[in-house]
Formats: structure tokens, C-alpha cells, sequence
């Protein structure tokens, strides 16, 4: 059996959303210093919509693909359905990443909710129940 899927190929090798948001609505940077994978998220939102969404990554492919297909699935969605995004749907949607690789989905899941996290602390108005 192939250690990695097509879909994980496939996001490694053409990586959606790349690149940076100049003036994005919230950023988000983690890292884990065990495996020296970083991660850096940009959103741009409007009327609590994801309209794009951007990201840096600097580690290793299943990093990437799952930073890739995380963008994917929060593009164009609702804050609040992006707020629940699990790594656990990232790694599905992937179709599967090795065990030792779960955690590079966990970082993508961390990634966005830290952008999020910052776009509601520069619009604390917006979060719900505010």
C-alpha cells in the first residue's frame, strides 16, 4: 500500500491557496518545534463570510497538503463552520494520513482557528453571543 494517498500527492504537489493576504482580516502562525513544521494562515472576511484564504507553510509534504485541503474546505464558508473544522475532517478528506502524520493536520486545525482567533480580537463585536 502506497504510504500516502493520490489526494495527498495531489495537494503537495499543487497546493491551493498559497501565498499571503496583504492587510488579511486575520492571521494565524503555529508551529511545533518537534518536527519543525510552521504554519501560517491568512483569511479575509466578509459579512462573516471566508472569502479567501491564504497560507505559508514551511514543513514537510503532509504539512502541506493538509494546509492546502484545510483552505479548501473553509473557502467561502461561514466563520462559525470554519470555527469547527477538525483535523480529523482534514485528514479525511485527504483520504487518510499515516499515524505519525496526524499531527499535521492538528496544525492546520490550529492554524485557522488562531486566525480566527485574532480576527475576532481585532473585531470583538463580531464573535457570537458577543
Amino acid at each position: 500500500m502506497a504510504l500516502y494517498s493520490e489526494k495527498v500527492m495531489d495537494h503537495f504537489r499543487n497546493p491551493r491557496n498559497v501565498g499571503v493576504i496583504e492587510n488579511a482580516d486575520g492571521v494565524g502562525q503555529v508551529g511545533n518545534a518537534k518536527c519543525g513544521d510552521i504554519m501560517k494562515m491568512y483569511l479575509k472576511i466578509e459579512n462573516d463570510i471566508i472569502v479567501d484564504v491564504k497560507f505559508e507553510t514551511f514543513g514537510c509534504g503532509s504539512a502541506i497538503a493538509s494546509s492546502s485541503m484545510a483552505t479548501e474546505m473553509i473557502k467561502g464558508k461561514p466563520v462559525a463552520e470554519a470555527m469547527r473544522l477538525t483535523n480529523r475532517a482534514v485528514a479525511e478528506a485527504l483520504d487518510g494520513l499515516p499515524d505519525y502524520k496526524m499531527h499535521c493536520s492538528v496544525l492546520a486545525e490550529e492554524a485557522i482557528k488562531s486566525a480566527l482567533d485574532d480576527y475576532y480580537a481585532k473585531h470583538p463585536e463580531k464573535k457570537e453571543g458577543a
